[in-house]
């Protein structure tokens, strides 16, 4: 296995390891496509932090209680599994303000372990009542989640382990089907082929993605005392100087990974929704060209521009067949995103040596021509930086922007 890669490795092992690669390769000065949305084994993905980026900025993603006090709070927004809650991402989160963050994380961490064993309680008796063999929640789920070492546990490493258990018990090729149409579970056309292929080397996470998607409500238990509002979760990010943002998923008509169903979310009401995002002052927004068509994508451009908040592209990459590089970011109409990303760079880096050079300023919300122009000062200092100019140098020059 490539150290990079390898979970068993100590972080500086892998880092080791990746200096001595980086030596042999040749960038360019600039990269054509970002994401900001790359998940690792720290939180669930078959990469570890050193393999799955060369450069990146720092955040963390959370599910937060959304529209309470407002019709939003009865809707399901951008998460399948409940309604009133929303996924929001916090992201450039400035170096000297990691600790506080971890703190901050650290009971609501521990409180979604406690939720998770109790679903994997459930799943186990299900495959009890199959004949089949039960997981061990500690070495086939926890262990596997990085938990001990700051990383945190998702439905995603639940059903990994009980992918794992069902592909044991059932066997791989068509009896795996068989056995999971015994259970109920319905198998896409789409991917009935995968799953019946013995030789898959993906198989696992072919069927975490079927179970996602058609079984999880069945053992499913809502979040109750890990949920921050998403109030609260822009007070504590602009607190850390970090920018609290609302990930628009949009209705689903096919998912590209095969975890989520057709079903609506929050196109019906987006006019709402922005207004609501606007006045608990979050003042960004993330998003996935892949997995939306051409005219979700202008509409949430066109609202995100008329509320004055920054446009942020990334796509989750969890499963390996998955590419890391967004390729619709090479199209001249997403342009704008990538600047938007190396302006993100520069906040990172330049708030972590001054406070006050937060990219939307640390109060406040500026207009959208201000914020346009704040982009464009910006984003060629994250490219400075990435060619490794020093972050305080650069922070010197940009004491003049305004």
């Amino acid at each position: 296995m490539d150290i990079t890669n390898d979970p068993a490795a100590t972080p500086a092992q892998r880092i080791e390891a990746l200096r001595a690669l980086a030596a042999d390769e040749h960038f360019p000065t600039w990269v054509p496509e970002s994401n900001n949305h790359i998940h690792t084994c720290f939180s669930f993905s078959p990469y570890t932090p050193t393999h799955a980026a060369l450069g990146s900025v720092t955040g963390f993603e959370i599910r937060a209680r959304f529209g309470e006090g407002t019709p939003l709070a009865q809707r399901k927004l951008n998460n399948p599994d409940s309604v009133g809650v929303a996924y929001m991402t916090v992201q450039g989160v400035p170096a000297p303000a990691r600790e506080k963050v971890a703190e901050w994380l650290a009971p609501r961490r521990a409180a979604r372990l406690e939720r998770t064993l109790a679903m994997a309680a459930r799943a186990n008796a299900i495959l009890t009542d199959l004949g089949l063999e039960p997981f061990d929640p500690q070495t086939d789920m926890v262990d596997i989640s990085q938990y001990a070492n700051g990383g945190g546990i998702t439905e995603r490493h639940l059903l990994a382990a009980m992918a794992s258990a069902l592909i044991r018990g059932f066997g791989r090729g068509p009896a795996l089907v068989q056995g999971l149409d015994s259970m109920g579970v319905k198998v896409p056309a789409s991917l009935a082929s995968l799953l019946s292929d013995a030789d898959n080397p993906h198989l696992m996470y072919d069927l975490l993605g079927v179970l996602k998607a058609n079984y999880l409500d069945r053992i499913y238990i809502q979040p109750t005392d890990e949920l921050p509002s998403a109030a609260e979760v822009v007070a504590f990010a602009d607190s850390v100087g970090a920018i609290a943002t609302y990930a628009y998923l949009g209705d689903v008509s096919a998912s590209p990974t095969g975890d989520k169903k057709a079903e609506k979310f929050e196109d019906d009401f987006l006019d709402e929704l922005f207004e609501h995002m606007e006045s608990i002052g979050l003042r960004a927004v993330t998003y996935m060209p892949p997995r939306n068509t051409p005219e979700q994508l202008e509409r949430i451009h066109a609202l995100a521009a008329a509320h004055g908040m920054l446009e942020i592209s990334g796509v989750d990459i969890n499963q390996p067949r998955q590419r890391f590089t967004c390729e619709e970011l090479r199209r001249p109409e997403f342009a704008d995103l990538n600047e938007a990303t190396w302006a993100l760079v520069a906040h990172e880096a330049l708030s972590s040596v001054d406070p006050s050079l937060h990219l939307l300023g640390r109060t406040g919300r500026l207009t959208p021509e201000a914020l346009a122009q704040r982009i464009a000062q910006y984003a060629p200092l994250g490219r400075a930086i990435a060619d490794g100019e020093d972050a305080a140098a650069v922070a010197a020059r940009a004491t003049s922007i305004n």
